[in-house]
């Protein structure tokens, strides 16, 4: 029993390690235009938006059933996407990388900096998802204008 309760403890604490380690780009661009560029950056790199995750919207329409009156974001989305060749590269370097797919992008303003926007994803383990961390420092990038 001790030796579970360890592991579940080391589990919870390498998830809250790696889930801090993040790159983000703050800019004074709008939330809009920050959007709109990501949108094109990655129909650029060739890649296919599968979803965006309104995050920002929901947590606001929700505050309140949860007993909250926090208002955590002005606006806040997650873009989720894929590429069928990167992907395929790094699962066959390993195939417990299917664990990321598929990535995102995270795009978001702060009621306390209403006039910066930040733009950001979280980091890869050393290894094949480096590549996919090269992409999408490109893609975040190239939405705002830095390449």
């Amino acid at each position: 029993m001790k030796r579970l309760l360890a592991t579940l403890a080391l589990t919870i604490m390498a998830s809250t390690a790696l889930a801090a380690d993040m790159i983000t780009y703050d800019t004074d661009q709008s939330f809009d235009d920050v959007v709109f560029g990501l949108e094109n950056a990655i129909l650029d790199a060739g890649l296919v938006i599968d979803s965006v995750s309104h995050a920002g919207e929901m947590l606001e329409r929700t505050k309140a059933d949860v007993g909250s009156d926090v208002t955590l974001f002005l606006n806040a989305d997650v873009y989720s996407f894929c590429s069928a060749k990167l992907s395929r590269e790094v699962m066959e370097a390993d195939p417990m990388n299917i664990v990321f797919c598929p990535y995102d992008i995270f795009v978001m303003v702060r009621p306390e900096t209403p006039d910066v926007t930040t733009i950001g994803f979280r980091t890869y383990p050393e290894g094949a998802m480096k590549t996919i961390e090269t992409l999408l420092h490109n893609i975040a990038k190239a939405a705002i204008g830095l390449e």
